[in-house]
């Protein structure tokens, strides 16, 4: 088999069940790993430790599937274990419903000879030989199962040269992008967060010979991470210390800011803490920022500028997946045309108006309440790689109208009236101007994430993002009210793009 070949050396059962997790940590639905190895060679013990790992079950009882000839076991990724050695033909895998294992969840498979094509050709296979006084495990393979696999043992080598190499790994949260966490944690030390951010693949050029990511200035790599967080703190937000860093491979190993998420214990906003973040915003809003911050020793991050284009190509993304999925049908040059026209008439009262560090997505799965704490302390602010410098009211319109939680108008005034205070009390503070970008900022935000929950589901296969769009077109009606977009207001009606309409 061609493709990517792994060895590691597994000196004790610590280390084959490390194997394990980490094998664990890249599994995704429709993955087989195919194990093989004589007696004794260890196969029980890293298949136990990966389920162990996947459920998060440390002394879950996993017995062998010799005699049921399969277990399965719910997780984040369902798993089935196999061991096809009592299997009299290939065939039976069919009645072992062994590709609906495959289309809802992962397997391992012992004995995988014996399945002969059944196997996909992507499968990993793991074997296991002894030698010396511990085992050899040998990886290979071809295709992103074996990649992601070879990727998560990187990480594990990250981890040892940090220190961490014994530590626990358990899968934390991923997000609509590339980028994934984990928790790790070591007996007698606080936990920490290992961020696999690998670098952005940019997709084919769409404007000006430019990728779509180009345009919009999405972060490509993990330095835009750790260069943003560092002027955070050095600014007095709470963002995670960076304790250990690989720019080149996109790991970071950062403090663990605590485990609390923003909202209430039913998912419900709480105003006092959209109110507490608004404040904080307002306190980052009367600081200066760079432009250009020191990510490690001679390698900088330049803060792109949230310009026009970048605005643009966002709230075209509405045109590029919204209209097709709503209407059935590609968006026509004539709305295209007067789309943009209307558009570039709002942008064009930007000027003048007060830019600074605008962190992009500054809203409740990105901000930890730590109640405990005081003041702006009580927020931890994670994933800040995609800053710009654009209008300060950009990130209190992502506050405001929180895209994952239906903010209520009241408390959408509420937090509004917080940051506005604040600025006040702070100093010299155009109201009016600020509450005008700010609907603008919200109309082009909420056009986006039209676009954006959209294609997560049409092209990434992510369809419960789908549950979030009456809410979004519930803020895009509410940001258009302002008498300054009536302009933009009077054409996203007559072109039926504020209708309520199943997908």
């Amino acid at each position: 088999m061609t493709g990517v070949v792994l060895e590691r050396f597994l000196a004790d059962e610590a280390a084959t069940a490390r194997l394990g997790e980490d094998l664990a940590m890249s599994l995704r639905p429709g993955d087989v790993l195919a194990l093989k190895g004589d007696l004794g060679a260890g196969k029980s013990s890293l298949a136990r430790a990966l389920i162990r790992a996947m459920t998060d079950d440390a002394g879950l009882d996993v017995p062998s599937p010799t005699f049921t000839l399969v277990q399965s076991y719910e997780a984040r990724v369902p798993v089935h274990h196999f061991d096809l050695y009592r299997l009299s033909s290939a065939s039976e895998l069919d009645e072992l419903g062994f590709d609906e294992a495959l289309a809802q969840g992962a397997a391992m498979v012992e004995w995988p000879e014996r399945a002969e094509a059944y196997l996909p050709k992507t499968s990993v296979l793991i074997e296991l030989v002894h030698q010396d006084d511990g085992r050899l495990a040998r990886l290979s393979g071809q295709g992103a199962a074996v990649e992601r696999a070879a990727r998560s043992l990187a990480m594990r080598e990250f981890l040892e040269r940090a220190g961490w190499g014994e530590a626990r790994r358990r899968y934390f949260i991923g997000d609509a992008s590339a980028r994934s966490y984990e928790i790790v944690s070591l007996a007698g030390l606080p936990p920490r967060v290992l961020m696999n951010s690998p670098r952005l693949v940019l997709g084919p050029p769409i404007r000006d010979g430019k990728p779509y990511a180009v345009i919009a200035h999405t972060a490509q790599s993990v330095s835009a991470f750790v260069a943003i967080d560092r002027a955070l703190r050095a600014g007095g937000v709470s963002a995670p210390e960076v304790h250990a860093q690989d720019l080149d491979q996109g790991f970071l190993l950062l403090e663990h800011l605590g485990s609390e998420g923003f909202l209430g214990k039913r998912g419900e906003p709480v105003a006092e803490r959209y109110a507490a973040a608004a404040e904080l915003l307002a306190m980052m809003h009367g600081k200066a920022w760079p432009d250009r911050i020191e990510a490690a020793p001679g390698v900088f991050h330049d803060v792109p500028p949230f310009d026009r284009d970048a605005m643009i190509i966002e709230a075209e993304l509405l045109l590029d997946w919204y209209v097709p999925a709503m209407s059935g049908g590609p968006a026509s040059d004539a709305l295209r045309a007067g789309y943009t026209k209307e558009w570039n008439a709002v942008l064009d009262r930007l000027e003048g108006r007060e830019y600074t560090l605008m962190l992009r997505d500054f809203h409740s799965p990105n901000i930890i309440w730590r109640g405990e704490r005081t003041g702006h302390d009580r927020l931890g602010i994670v994933d800040v790689q995609d800053a710009l410098i654009g209008p300060s009211a950009y990130d209190l319109a992502s506050l405001a109208m929180d895209a994952r939680v239906t903010i209520s108008p009241e408390i959408e005034r509420r937090t509004l009236g917080a940051y506005i205070a604040a600025r006040h009390k702070a100093g010299v503070f155009n109201e009016d101007e600020f509450v005008e970008t700010y609907a603008m900022m919200a109309a082009q935000r909420n056009s986006k994430i039209l676009g954006i929950f959209v294609r997560l589901e049409k092209r990434d296969g992510k369809p419960y993002y789908l549950k979030h769009l009456p809410r979004i077109r519930d803020y895009l009606r509410r940001a258009l009210a302002h008498p300054a977009l009536a302009g933009l207001r009077d054409f996203y009606t007559a072109h039926g793009l504020l209708e309520e309409r199943p997908l």
